[in-house]
């Protein structure tokens, strides 16, 4: 049996946005997430963590007049993982969602997922590789082979079951969330094969769910350091829990 959920009062939605001088395109994924929060009637808070960005993020949080709006500060950069372990900790919801910051994945496509969770999920995650996904405008063709290529590495790692771990848009209960954040090391990009391992491991349920998505031409993902890294990263992990290291 998987582990009961605490609830939470207050707050029903935590959306986490990890931001890396996003300055140019977040105002609008700001705007947009909240009005349409709005519109549902969700309590929500939005905590934007600032990865040690150089530009005008911070301020632009700041001065951001969204209902919940949140800026949570990283004093350097430290990656993607890194970004999202803060924002958890610090979020409060009985639900939190981890989400891009140039909503690749529209925050329309959150029902899709609530629905996962109302059914027993503990975790819901968006895919772009299982039926009823719709991607609306696809990456290049190498940074498609790119993510195949990263998905049967990881599979060969261990890490089973997933057609794509790496859609930016995860629903979680927030006592689950905060229970495994905490215990993701992997600080990269490669985040998210570590806190779905983690989440199987600790007999919550994930479930994989189709949802619409759109490439953004101004992605932060370097086709070759960050492959790298990603896979250097899953090799690190694995062996890390493997040995208790």
């Amino acid at each position: 049996m998987p582990p009961k959920v605490a609830e939470t009062s207050g707050l029903d939605l935590s959306v986490v946005i990890p931001a890396y001088n996003e300055a140019r395109r977040l105002g609008s994924t700001l705007d947009r997430v909240v009005e349409y929060l709005q519109g549902l009637g969700v309590r929500h808070e939005v905590l934007v963590v600032d990865d040690g960005s150089t530009d005008g993020t911070a301020a632009l949080v700041e001065a951001h007049p969204g209902d919940g709006v949140r800026l949570v500060r990283q004093p350097e950069n430290r990656g993607k993982g890194a970004a999202l372990r803060r924002g958890v900790a610090e979020s409060r919801g009985r639900r939190v969602l981890l989400c891009d910051a140039d909503l690749s994945t529209p925050i329309e496509e959150l029902p899709a997922l609530e629905r996962r969770l109302d059914a027993g999920a503990g975790v819901a995650i968006g895919s772009r590789g299982v039926e009823g996904s719709d991607v609306r405008r696809h990456q290049p063709v190498y940074r498609e082979l790119m993510g195949k290529t990263f998905n049967r590495f990881i599979r060969l790692l261990g890490v089973r079951g997933f057609a794509d771990t790496q859609c930016g848009f995860k629903l979680l209960h927030g006592e689950v969330a905060r229970s495994l954040f905490p215990d993701v090391r992997t600080e990269g990009f490669a985040f998210d094969v570590e806190l779905l391992w983690l989440a199987r491991r600790r007999g919550h349920r994930v479930e994989e769910v189709g949802v619409a998505w759109i490439d953004s031409p101004d992605s932060r993902v370097h086709p070759l350091f960050d492959s790298a890294a990603m896979l250097r990263d899953v090799v690190l992990m694995r062996w890390r829990h493997r040995f208790g290291r």
